[in-house]
């Protein structure tokens, strides 16, 4: 008999193995109730955040430069793939409202799939940090808050989310974590 046959025979029964074990694997959801009696259903804690650094770096009279980090922690076994982390930031004693800054570090899919997107894995009980750079120009901003951003201590608000999927980026439950840090 040809061995071809038996080459091609072996590498389709592997792919319908790997295709079982992606389409029918275990699912990791975020705290839903009632998930114990199904076996086939993993409930995993939601991931950590906290604001690691928020710091005027530099400051002219033309425009500052603030220097933003964020700590993701993934307190479970398994990995989870972080798409993006969009944050708000405010000087709260130039206002609580006005929003002077935000951004977003990495990149959500537009579509199935999306090549060349910016997103991150964060393995089981690990932690990544995300920073970001932000410059603001002083002729577009209030004399007010560009005094209170030359001071040694403005005071800070964050707001925002984080976008993260369990398994993949074609499967599985996608999760907002929402954050606030004073």
């Amino acid at each position: 008999m040809n061995s071809k046959v038996f080459v091609f025979g072996a590498v389709g029964v592997l792919g319908l193995v790997f295709a079982t074990i992606i389409l029918v694997g275990p699912e990791m959801v975020v705290g839903i109730p009632n998930s114990s009696d199904n076996p086939n259903v993993l409930k995993v804690k939601p991931l950590e955040i906290e604001l690691q650094n928020l710091s005027v770096d530099k400051i002219t009279e033309r425009n500052a430069t603030i220097k933003i980090a964020f700590k993701v922690a993934n307190p479970n076994p398994r990995a989870v793939i972080v798409e993006s982390l969009h944050y708000r930031l405010y000087e709260t004693t130039y206002s609580d409202d006005d929003q002077i800054a935000g951004g977003e570090i990495g990149s959500r899919p537009t579509a199935m799939l999306e090549f060349g997107s910016n997103y991150y894995t964060l393995l089981g009980n690990n932690a990544i940090v995300l920073k970001e750079t932000i410059t603001l120009n002083g002729h577009e901003t209030d004399p007010e808050l560009w005094e209170l951003l030359k001071s040694d201590s403005p005071t800070w608000r964050v707001t925002g989310d984080v976008f993260y999927n369990l398994s993949s980026m074609t499967s599985g439950q996608e999760n907002i974590l929402p954050f606030e840090f004073p």
